[in-house]
């Protein structure tokens, strides 16, 4: 069995974004870039699973589409254990840009499950991994929260109001996976670090796709507003403030 796990490259959440160009382009300069942390974790799933020799998976592919300048990235993720990993050459525009580089790899290197991450911590889109199904006509769940393969069919759990619910669907599939999906992220070892050098990253070419969305320009939020205090002995000036001013009341 073989799987994919989808990644992308995003800014550090500690990274303070700032844009250029009046708005309209974000400045990478500084930005320290790791793989998006759902992303991280459906990777991490998917390598336990590979360990587990039961579960019949054989090899954990990372697909990616971004410039070259995300291979740093991509050989964090092949040091984490990724068996190899697949680079679309193209700088994409928007989420169904992606989707649909992406289902072009599955289409042509084959593989059983497809995983991703329920959004990336950029843009928080949650649409890429049901686009993705969607392009391959393959079966779609979202809100995974547990992947396992007994007897080899797939045992999958996923989050539903008010609890938990247990499916299984034939394989190929895409699972749409969210926080539970692991406990932590698992850790680079050195000797992973060192083999990671020599994996291969295969670059392909895109297809020709056009986007369906344009960023015409970033908008920060407001800044917050100061905090203000007022005397215990006041509560008439509180309600009046949070009916006034706050309208929460």
């Amino acid at each position: 069995m073989k799987v994919l796990v989808c990644i992308s490259n995003v800014p550090d959440t500690t990274t303070k974004v700032k844009f250029t160009d009046n708005n309209t382009k974000f400045d990478a300069n500084g930005v320290q870039w790791v793989i998006n942390p759902w992303d991280e974790l459906a990777l991490t799933r998917a390598l336990e699973l590979k360990d587990n020799s039961a579960s019949g998976v054989q090899s954990v592919t990372v697909a990616h589409v971004g410039p070259a300048t995300a291979e740093p990235t991509i050989r964090k993720a092949l040091a984490i254990g990724a068996d190899s990993a697949i680079r679309v050459n193209l700088e994409p525009t928007d989420a169904y840009q992606v989707a649909a580089q992406i289902a072009e790899v599955v289409k042509t290197e084959g593989f059983d499950v497809v995983l991703c991450g329920i959004e990336s911590s950029d843009f928080n889109g949650s649409t890429v991994g049901s686009m993705i199904a969607e392009f391959l006509d393959y079966p779609s769940v979202s809100a995974v929260s547990g992947l396992n393969f007994e007897n080899g069919q797939s045992v999958i759990t996923r989050e539903i109001d008010g609890g938990k619910e247990t499916v299984s669907v034939p394989s190929p599939f895409v699972a749409v996976v969210q926080k539970g999906i692991a406990k932590e992220p698992r850790i680079a070892a050195m000797r992973g670090i060192m083999q990671a050098r020599t994996k291969p990253i295969k670059v392909v070419e895109p297809s020709a796709i056009d986007a369906l969305t344009e960023v015409v320009s970033f908008e920060p939020p407001q800044p917050r507003a100061k905090c203000v205090f007022i005397d215990a002995e006041n509560p008439a000036e509180l309600v009046a403030k949070l009916q006034n001013e706050a309208k929460v009341i």
